[in-house]
């Protein structure tokens, strides 16, 4: 766990504006009944989480107040637990309640991948099996949750539809085998990496023997998944999707895959119950 780029300041911006858009609209007419007087305030954590989204909170407020001043007391990626005063700022009090359900929004969610993922990466710690994250992600908000997943330990897939081929079953079909898929995607995409999806081990036998990049073995039982390794010998890396949970992973990390892929951490999750408070910590 630690602490990844995160997306530029103008994504970060402009996720921050599109959700204080649509919160505000035409106005604040409850941060409009307050004298606009500079006032302090404080998140805390009401549970022990992984703290991420800090450079999305800090654009929340600083839409509304360009000069608050934000005090952050812990570190992006950092652990904590419940109780934990985890941000101290002080500025204009509407800028403060108007800006405060956004920032908590993405607090909260951005959080809860990145706490959901380093729960992953532990399980994993001291094998050579990595946790990659999918496309399953809430919709608009794919390049948050993704440095999301990285802050938490895990790695992220491919971005979307564009910046890797992943050959499964259907276009596996259309062009006939693996082999004539895979050559097929090397000629036109030579520089983006090939991922083959098989489905039993004489289609990895198959895929092994192509340019392929990686191979996803889908749905494996525990029996054809370590035999998918001794196979494989290391020729090229396998990644385990389908069917993983928490449960099952002692046994996938013992198998001695390269990679899993989890949906889960983006699209299963729970926020994370943050508090803002006006007022000084007590």
């Amino acid at each position: 766990m630690g602490v990844a780029d995160a997306p530029d300041s103008v994504t970060v911006a402009a996720d921050a504006a599109r959700s204080l858009a649509e919160d505000i609209q035409t106005g604040d007419v409850t941060a409009a009944l307050l004298e606009n007087d500079l006032e302090s305030g404080y998140v805390i954590a009401k549970e022990a989480a992984v703290v991420c989204g800090r450079p999305w909170f800090d654009a929340c407020f600083r839409q509304l107040d360009p000069d608050i001043r934000i005090d952050w007391l812990v570190d992006e990626g950092q652990s904590v637990n419940a109780g934990t005063v985890v941000v101290r700022f002080r500025g204009k009090a509407r800028a403060l309640v108007g800006a405060e359900r956004s920032a908590l929004n993405f607090l909260q969610t951005l959080s809860a991948t990145a706490t959901q993922t380093h729960a992953f990466a532990q399980a994993l710690a001291g094998s050579r099996t990595r946790v990659l994250d999918t496309r399953k992600t809430l919709p608009g908000l794919r390049l948050a949750q993704k440095y999301a997943v990285r802050v938490g330990g895990g790695l992220n897939h491919r971005m979307g539809l564009f910046d890797a081929v992943m050959l499964k079953e259907n276009h596996i079909i259309a062009e006939g085998s693996i082999t004539a898929a895979v050559k097929k995607a090397r000629s036109l995409y030579p520089d983006i990496p090939v991922i083959v999806e098989v489905e039993n081990l004489t289609e990895l036998q198959e895929a092994l023997a192509t340019d392929c990049t990686r191979i996803l073995i889908d749905d494996f039982s525990d029996e054809d998944m370590f035999a998918a390794v001794r196979i494989a010998d290391g020729r090229k890396p396998l990644e385990v999707s389908g069917s993983v949970s928490m449960e099952r992973l002692a046994v996938i990390r013992e198998s001695g895959v390269d990679f899993i892929s989890v949906g889960a951490i983006t699209k299963n999750i729970r926020a994370i119950d943050f508090s803002m408070r006006l007022g000084d910590p007590a």
